[in-house]
């Protein structure tokens, strides 16, 4: 007879151990996560993002992401920086206005103590973005310039005002960032690596972004955005190279077929059918052909 002891699938207690100590590093990760004490690692994170989309023709959409901390200092709305909750309604009303319509606000998430909240919005002009107050800070300008497409920013001062800011935990070198999605190919541009201070490549999905430490932004040191693309959308462009690329397939295949019944219906000349003679047109041999061959039989033998 086995005892249970033996029974046990040998192994089991380890892999057990390891399934605890998995799930303990993902507690850990998680809450040090929450925390804000992880960057860089699922991207890096800013006390203050504009992230802009915008077409050719000025329509498009933004996303705010922020803290209440932020909002209050950089943009002077009226918020507690230091509150443990956000009211979704009431930052919605902040920011709807006659250029801009609020998509959502979705739910609000803690990081380093600080409420932060996101505002999705949508606008017809992105030259008219600075009539809603919480955009004031921007001039944008968008137009052809030597046929292509040239788009400005200009971040101007931040709504701080003397000796308003409060200790929410910042240090300064927190990250404000001007993201910035465009339609067509990029062919200059003036964003640079904020550590490095070199220019920065173009990011996958045509994104560039322009990043200040915290401290610079609330002293109103400027931001200056300036890009040249074409005047020709990329969307647009795949567009035509796949009703393009579409078409000649559809001509190649309709060759194709109309060759094939083409030479279906003509006579094959390299096979021949074969021609079977009629009997009633057999000519039997003449007398004077019979007696020749005879002669040619006897000279022979």
């Amino acid at each position: 007879m086995v005892s249970a002891a033996h029974a046990r699938p040998k192994g089991t207690p380890r892999a057990k151990r390891w399934l605890v100590v998995v799930g303990i590093l993902l507690a850990v990760l998680i809450l040090w996560w929450r925390a804000g004490d992880v960057r860089d690692v699922f991207g890096r994170q800013y006390e203050y993002e504009e992230d802009l989309t915008i077409d050719l023709d000025g329509s498009g959409s933004l996303t705010v992401n922020a803290s209440l901390a932020a909002l209050s200092a950089l943009r002077g709305l009226d918020v507690d920086p230091l509150g443990q909750s956000v009211d979704r309604d009431r930052i919605r009303t902040l920011y709807e206005s006659g250029v801009t319509r609020v998509k959502s606000v979705p739910r609000p998430w803690r990081r380093r103590g600080r409420q932060f909240v996101q505002i999705n919005l949508e606008f017809d002009d992105v030259r008219k973005l600075n009539q809603a107050a919480p955009l004031s800070w921007s001039a944008y300008q968008l137009g052809q310039e030597g046929g292509q497409h040239v788009f400005r920013q200009t971040v101007t001062a931040s709504a701080l005002k003397p000796g308003a800011l409060k200790n929410v935990g910042w240090d300064g070198s927190e990250i404000v960032a001007f993201r910035l999605h465009l339609p067509s190919r990029i062919l200059e541009h003036n964003a640079r690596d904020l550590e490095k201070d070199e220019p920065t490549g173009i990011r996958r999905g045509n994104i560039l972004s322009w990043e200040q430490h915290l401290a610079d932004r609330l002293d109103s040191r400027p931001v200056t955005v300036q890009v040249r693309m074409e005047s020709q959308s990329i969307l647009y462009r795949t567009l035509f190279l796949f009703i393009g690329a579409f078409a000649a397939a559809v001509l190649t295949l309709a060759g194709l077929i109309w060759w094939t019944i083409r030479r279906g219906t003509d006579p094959d000349e390299s096979n021949p059918k074969l021609q079977i003679p009629n009997p009633n047109q057999l000519e039997s041999p003449t007398p004077n052909a019979m007696d020749s061959n005879q002669r040619s039989e006897r000279g022979s033998n």
